[in-house]
């Protein structure tokens, strides 16, 4: 069997009732994700999360937590995700950092506004996340060993 999940991390940072999000490029269109991206060889996923935050927003986070682990099959191009995804603050931001190729820009929503906006989502555990969060699906690290 050739088949496997692609490791992903994702980050809800949340300040004064916003969210960390970023604008980007997907198949022609623009579209809203949390922080995210795929894990590295050599690092652990709280240092991926980490790592994917300040490439693609300028925000250097502090990983509090752990909202949740989902798998998410792109109907796009059939790829399943394993995303895990963590809960943090934003401690610092760099507003000159560039940020990664296909990266728009960084923005903070509320939920209402997400919600305005749901069709631009990249994917559905983007709400999800947010949803999941919200309701106090919060977990200590201690959880990942």
């Amino acid at each position: 069997m050739n088949w496997h999940a692609h490791v992903t991390v994702a980050t809800v940072i949340e300040d004064n009732g916003r969210f960390l999000l970023v604008e980007e490029q997907q198949r022609g269109r623009l579209v809203l994700n949390q922080p995210a991206g795929h894990l590295e060889p050599g690092e652990t996923l709280i240092e991926a999360a980490v790592r994917e935050t300040l490439e693609e927003t300028g925000w250097t986070v502090e990983v509090l937590g752990l909202v949740g682990v989902g798998l998410y099959t792109a109907p796009s191009n059939g790829v399943t995700y394993y995303r895990t995804t963590f809960f943090g603050r934003p401690l610092s931001h760099d507003p000159q950092r560039p940020l990664d190729t296909g990266i728009e820009r960084a923005l903070w929503l509320t939920p209402e506004e997400m919600q305005a906006e749901a069709e631009r989502l990249r994917s559905p555990l983007v709400a999800k996340a947010v949803e999941h969060y919200l309701t106090g699906h919060r977990y200590p690290l201690s959880l990942i060993f």
